[in-house]
């Protein structure tokens, strides 16, 4: 077979020792093993990664990880979105542009993925495109501006809106394909122009290694989770981010329903709602059912779960979920093989598709109390039943095998652009 050139342009991409986003690094890590040669282009500062690279004063610099060419520009530091981060955006949308001779020094690129949340990286990515023939692809994270409008309160009159609503229409207008992490977003990129047999899912995944390796002696909270088992308690766990869009309130809330029973709530993760959700437990009394507990280690995760009984994942009962979710932390839920509490509003539901946890309305505390009551009471052969069900979907559906062998096939597949019209 003959091997590709590809670009794949994720302003935020991270690897296994950077830390989120982990898609571009478990796609190209396979590409590149399949003979291919890719280069990950993205800023050397993420507010996402938990270890930026360290370029120093240089403007980029270029980096092997696990057979992926990594290509950094380099990013000013920001915390949250204000001037600095617009600042970040800039200055790597700039950087593509003007390092395009370097990013592309591996040859002649087949294909070019822009894949950054926003859309803006289109207008660098197929200016290469168009220069060398090659296939470019806009990959779908976020509908944006939808994000900010719906989510954000932003007006769709606002300067900013009115710049990423065009950047997104050239997307679906000059890209030979979409590739789309929301199942149900045909219908809105065809309203924002784009020909419909461009349109193709390919959702988040697993990386099946991950779970094959030992774990670590003592695994992670061993001793406080052993004891909570030796008392009889029927331990679910949420972990990750603790933002509003997580619906943890009602988590919380569900504590207040499960008073008086062996079942505690575990949270585990950080972010800017955490501190106030402490304090609302403690004003509650609840610290005896819903415990927060500090974040660990992406390698900590399948011993973490591997402790537990079940798992929550919820999210606000938000409009812009009628595109569909593909939340990591649910595949990491189901291959945990262990049973789901599934509290989000969306047309995708691979709990129930899988049939392995209980699915319920979304923000709904009383809900999750039940179904943390009837998962408790659940004999432990139909609880293994349910886990088995999603770890067997995952590995089915989800696996980064899968996906990155799907994702190869778009290259190969007819342009539908003409660029010169674009």
């Amino acid at each position: 077979m003959t091997s590709l050139n590809i670009i794949y342009i994720n302003h935020y991409a991270g690897s296994v020792y950077n830390g989120m986003e982990y898609r571009p690094y478990y796609m190209a890590k396979r590409w590149a093993a399949a003979g291919n040669n890719v280069t990950v282009v993205a800023s050397s500062f993420s507010h996402l990664r938990t270890h930026n690279p360290d370029i120093g004063r240089d403007k980029y610099r270029e980096e092997m990880i696990d057979g992926i060419r990594y290509f950094w520009i380099a990013g000013n530091v920001y915390h949250g979105n204000n001037k600095d981060r617009i600042k970040n955006m800039i200055s790597f949308l700039r950087g593509l542009y003007h390092y395009r001779p370097k990013i592309i020094s591996q040859g002649k690129p087949d294909a070019v993925i822009a894949s950054s949340t926003y859309p803006l990286d289109i207008y660098p990515a197929r200016c290469i495109a168009q220069k060398y023939g090659a296939m470019l692809i806009y990959e779908v994270h976020d509908l944006w501006p939808l994000s900010p409008i719906e989510l954000g309160g932003m007006s769709p009159k606002h300067p900013y809106i009115r710049v990423m609503q065009k950047a997104e229409n050239d997307c679906y207008r000059c890209s030979d394909y979409i590739v789309s992490l929301l199942p149900c977003a045909k219908g809105h990129m065809v309203e924002h122009g784009m020909l419909p047999e461009k349109f193709i899912y390919i959702p988040n995944g697993i990386e099946k290694s991950d779970w094959e390796k030992p774990f670590h002696y003592p695994m992670v909270y061993r001793d406080k989770l052993k004891k909570y088992h030796s008392d009889g308690y029927f331990l679910i766990g949420y972990t990750g981010a603790h933002g509003i869009a997580n619906a943890l309130d009602s988590y919380v809330e569900a504590g207040e329903k499960l008073r008086g029973r062996k079942i505690k709530l575990l949270s585990i993760g950080q972010g800017p709602e955490k501190e106030r959700l402490i304090e609302k437990t403690h004003k509650l009394k609840l610290d005896n059912i819903v415990e927060f507990l500090d974040p660990v280690r992406r390698d900590q995760i399948p011993e973490l779960l591997f402790q537990l009984d079940a798992f929550y994942i919820g999210l606000q009962s938000q409009p812009l979920f009628r595109f569909g979710v593909s939340p990591n932390k649910l595949m990491d839920y189901m291959m945990a093989g262990k049973p789901v509490i599934f509290a989000i509003d969306a047309p995708n539901d691979m709990v129930a598709e899988a049939q392995c946890g209980i699915s319920i309305p979304p923000e709904n505390s009383q809900a999750i109390a039940d179904a943390a009551i009837r998962l408790s009471q659940m004999p432990q052969d139909e609880l293994e039943k349910m886990g088995a069900h999603g770890k067997m979907y995952i590995l089915a559906h989800n696996e980064y095998d899968v996906l990155a062998k799907k994702f190869l096939q778009v290259f190969k597949m007819p342009h539908l652009v003409n660029k010169n019209k674009c």
